[in-house]
């Protein structure tokens, strides 16, 4: 097909219009070095991120089950708000702060304009946000490591829609943001224009992955095997160095402002950061993953429960582009990522501690292998069996094969998709605490000198309610383990009124004297839910409510 151009005679002369470049031997054409200048890929990352948003959005405040921990950081975040410090009570190392400082300035508006607001189910809005700009940069990534569009879009769904990503991205975890700045680290890594500011940018949100989240100092081996990659090689030494620099640079700040406060190493009446490492390492292992019984294999089976497709389906992605790497364009373009998931499922197989969160920081390099997997697969099919002067009926076999492993694929992942993501769109997990919250918001006559110990899910409601915070209503762990908590309760257990036993509550009770006492010696006044999930509000009976006191 040919065009006309204006020469600069004035002729119009004609000219052949060239096809798109191609990347080698994959025969797929190259993404554009700014994506905001191509409409398809616009388009398409556009209606995924709307899928994505309205899935994971929809009935985000009553499923999954509110935990602890979103409530723990959510109300550090509000301490950092209110000017308390660093955490609602005393800040001991047990994770870099600048997580919750992130969050605190996410809800920073919504907590100004509506301070009752700032509770587990209505902050979770927040996470949509890290959960859109984190589809986005897999797109980014995905085409910037020359995945097709099709194959960065599949990246993108499986990332997003996913109903294990959909259940957990939904929650306030410290794992979430660290992705977040990860997969911005992996994106300025295999930047096409190969800046070394992108690659300085890298280092810098490496680290900041690592301030929000520990555990993310995994990951950084394959943001400089990307960036290795992609670094062109007159100034790849410039740009490991600087990227190494900066990271290391900005990661120091965290051990210099232990140092600053005399809390670095341990010593007499504070806390300090030598100990918060001593205790996340020495933590008591879960056993082995694939040993049957273990804590750590009823963590996978949680998993499994939610997603098969993504988690077993990434890493035998991976391991097609191990096996494929000699002779796949796919497999070395996709080097970083896939040494990800190797770092991250060899350390799921250690015998250690397992939190159920540790996937989340697995699942967009499952979702970029499980596509590179893929297109890797249709490229053997459609393209590397094509020979001069072949067949029609081949080719149309090679097609109709495709074809049927797509709709195969479809038939196994859609229903089982479709069933996740009904119920995390219509589910109720939480109508239990929202009554609890609601019972201890008008049936106690004097919230203010009531005492009463809620897990953190809890803690910010009640907060909001009238209860004093931080001694009037108290986090049940710190009612043993915090000594400016414990020195208020000369006679232990029986200076409380209330336990508002949660799940965690009941599970922990048991290495908690204070909080063991305090069950044993109450009573249960009203009861919501059933089961195993049931929250009960005890009266401990040597104390009457708050109002008689």
């Amino acid at each position: 097909m040919t065009s006309t151009l204006p020469a600069a005679t004035g002729v119009k002369v004609p000219v052949q219009r060239t096809a798109a470049p191609r990347t080698g031997s994959t025969h797929r054409t190259t993404p554009p070095k700014r994506l905001r200048s191509s409409r398809p890929d616009l388009i398409l990352c556009g209606l995924l991120l709307v899928a994505i948003l309205v899935v994971q959005g929809w009935n985000i405040a009553a499923y999954p089950t509110f935990s602890d921990d979103e409530g723990t950081y959510l109300a550090q975040a509000w301490a950092v708000q209110e000017g308390r410090g660093l955490a609602h009570y005393t800040y001991w190392y047990d994770h870099p702060p600048l997580g919750w400082i992130q969050l605190a300035l996410l809800t920073w508006i919504p907590a100004y304009v509506a301070p009752e607001s700032m509770t587990v189910g209505s902050m979770r809005a927040v996470m949509l946000l890290i959960s859109a700009i984190s589809a986005v940069l897999i797109y980014v990534l995905a085409r910037r490591l020359s995945l097709p569009r099709w194959a960065a879009g599949l990246a993108m769904a499986l990332f997003g829609l996913s109903p294990l990503s959909v259940v957990l991205q939904r929650e306030i975890f410290l794992d979430n943001i660290a992705v977040m700045w990860t997969l911005l680290a992996f994106t300025l890594a295999a930047s096409p224009s190969r800046h070394l500011w992108h690659h300085f940018g890298a280092g810098m949100a490496a680290a900041a992955a690592v301030l929000t989240k520990e555990t993310m100092l995994l990951v950084l081996p394959a943001v400089l095997v990307t960036m290795w990659r992609h670094s062109h090689r007159d100034t790849r030494k410039f740009a490991i160095t600087g990227a190494i620099t900066a990271c290391a640079l900005i990661g120091i700040s965290y051990p210099l402002f232990a140092l600053l406060k005399g809390e670095l190493l341990p010593g007499a009446g504070h806390v300090s950061l030598w100990d918060g490492i001593v205790y996340q390492m020495s933590r008591p292992g879960s056993g082995f993953i694939l040993e049957p019984g273990t804590g750590s294999y009823g963590v996978l089976q949680s998993w499994l429960y939610y997603d098969r497709v993504l988690p077993l389906g990434g890493l035998a992605g991976a391991l097609l582009l191990v096996v494929t790497w000699r002779w796949s364009v796919t497999a070395r373009a996709l080097a970083g990522p896939a040494l990800a998931v190797a770092i991250l499922a060899g350390m799921a197989l250690r015998p250690g501690y397992l939190p159920a969160m540790y996937i989340i920081q697995a699942l967009p390099f499952l979702a970029l292998v499980l596509a590179g997997g893929t297109a890797s697969v249709a490229h053997a099919v459609l393209r590397r069996w094509r020979r001069a002067g072949e067949k029609r009926y081949v080719t149309g076999g090679r097609y109709a094969l495709a074809a049927v492993l797509a709709l195969a694929a479809g038939a196994y992942v859609v229903p089982r998709w479709y069933d996740g993501d009904r119920t995390a769109m219509t589910a109720d997990a939480n109508a239990p605490y929202r009554a609890a919250t609601q019972w201890m918001a008008t049936e106690v006559e004097d919230p203010e000198a009531t005492r009463v110990l809620v897990d953190d899910a809890m803690w910010l409601d009640l907060v909001h309610q009238g209860y004093r915070p931080g001694l009037g209503v108290i986090w049940f762990y710190k009612a043993d383990l915090d000594p400016a908590v414990t020195k208020t309760m000369p006679n232990g257990w029986r200076d409380l009124d209330y336990v508002v036993a949660s799940p965690t509550v009941r599970r922990d009770a048991v290495d908690l004297p204070n909080v063991k006492a305090a069950m044993e010696h109450s009573t249960p006044v009203a009861v919501f839910g059933t089961g195993e999930d049931r929250i009960e509000i005890r009266q401990i009976q040597s104390a009457g409510t708050g109002g008689d006191r």
